[in-house]
């Protein structure tokens, strides 16, 4: 570093006294701070008197052992199946209206909410389709459509179960089965035979309640 002016030469001279005296300080500091931990150090032996580290000859390490994972969502949905099983042997004959069609409507509702449904007051937003389903797998189908359509706020929706022609004697076994499930579907506000044009006997036409 060059100097040009004596100005400049005592000012240089200055700022080297300044670091000169931190370095010193510093270094003060550093010795009182381990003069003070060695007199605290002798200050604990003094107090406790000798001592020597315990030795741990063949020590074992606790094993840890993973714990599985608990499957809460898995039990919530089975639990919600056992909640929602639904019966075949269920009496439904004092719950459906059986004049020129078939008809069920929820106790408490009026028969305004049927005449409404068959002339189609609600549009279908969905369908499902049970032809080819053994009863097992048609009645957890069912119940699953069922449950996720009123979750995701569908009023009304259409369920294909067939005419039963290809049974044997020609009986309509699905179609009675699905009756008595949506009767136990606390989902479900009222249902109707479809119209010629959505299905006619083979079908129903569902009012879901609001979710």
């Amino acid at each position: 570093m060059k100097v040009h002016t004596l100005a400049e030469l005592k000012a240089l001279k200055r700022t080297m006294a300044e670091r000169a005296a931190a370095d010193a300080a510093r270094r003060e500091a550093e010795r009182l701070t381990a003069l003070k931990r060695e007199r605290e150090h002798r200050l604990f032996e003094l107090a406790v008197g000798p001592v020597r580290p315990i030795v741990h000859p063949g020590r074992i390490e606790p094993r840890r052992v993973p714990v599985n994972p608990v499957p809460v969502q898995r039990q919530r949905d089975e639990a919600a199946v056992m909640r929602e099983a639904l019966s075949d042997e269920f009496d439904i004959e004092t719950l459906l209206h059986t004049d020129e069609l078939l008809s069920y409507r929820r106790p408490g509702l009026g028969p305004e909410i049927v005449r409404k449904l068959r002339e189609g007051r609600w549009s279908i937003q969905r369908q499902i389709d049970l032809h080819g389903l053994r009863t097992d797998e048609a009645r957890e189908a069912l119940g699953r459509f069922i449950r996720e359509s009123h979750q995701t706020g569908v009023r009304c929706v259409r369920v294909v179960h067939g005419k039963g022609l290809g049974s044997p004697g020609r009986t309509p076994v699905l179609k009675n089965r699905v009756l008595r499930w949506l009767v136990q579907k606390k989902e479900v506000m009222a249902f109707v035979q479809a119209r010629p044009a959505e299905g006619g006997a083979g079908a129903l036409v569902v009012l879901l309640r609001p979710s």
